[in-house]
């Protein structure tokens, strides 16, 4: 039997709960919704991040479809990540923040409360609400998005 079987219907947009990694020292991820986190007092920081994606018709080697092209970028430790950061709540909401921080880095993308996906929280030394964004955007979009990213205030600076 599959995982999604095992687990039975999702209601439409719902995402599967995460499973616990159950290691020692790393915090594990609750869920929460968006007016869940609102509500959380000041001790709580908030990130934000979104993925910008856009169907890709090419073929890799002429067979393989591409399907999709999505923008991550190398951030200043080396790893991998989507484009966002922290957002201070005391003087915006969640997606002027997440603006904020992407007209930084990218330079030219807004994102709305129609974009979010969801929210998790960790309750380790750093009290951390994750909110993650996604939108859908042309090839051409997202290769704009990429080409202005190198003129933003803070390309080369943090990724």
């Amino acid at each position: 039997m599959g995982a999604m079987a095992a687990m039975g219907a999702l209601p439409a947009g719902a995402l599967p709960p995460l499973p616990t990694l159950g290691v020692p020292g790393v915090p594990e991820l609750k869920p929460l919704t968006r007016y869940e986190a609102m509500r959380l007092g000041p001790g709580w920081s908030h990130s934000c991040h979104a993925m910008l994606y856009a169907p890709n018709p090419g073929m890799l080697f002429g067979r393989i479809p591409l399907r999709y092209a999505v923008l991550m970028q190398m951030r200043f430790d080396g790893q991998l990540g989507f484009p966002g950061g922290f957002v201070d709540r005391r003087y915006w909401s969640l997606e002027d923040g997440l603006n904020r921080v992407l007209g930084l880095g990218l330079g030219c993308v807004r994102l709305t409360e129609a974009d979010y996906l969801c929210s998790h929280l960790t309750e380790g030394p750093h009290r951390v609400v994750a909110h993650f964004y996604a939108r859908q955007l042309t090839l051409e979009e997202l290769h704009a998005i990429e080409i202005s990213a190198v003129h933003s205030r803070d390309h080369g600076m943090e990724v």
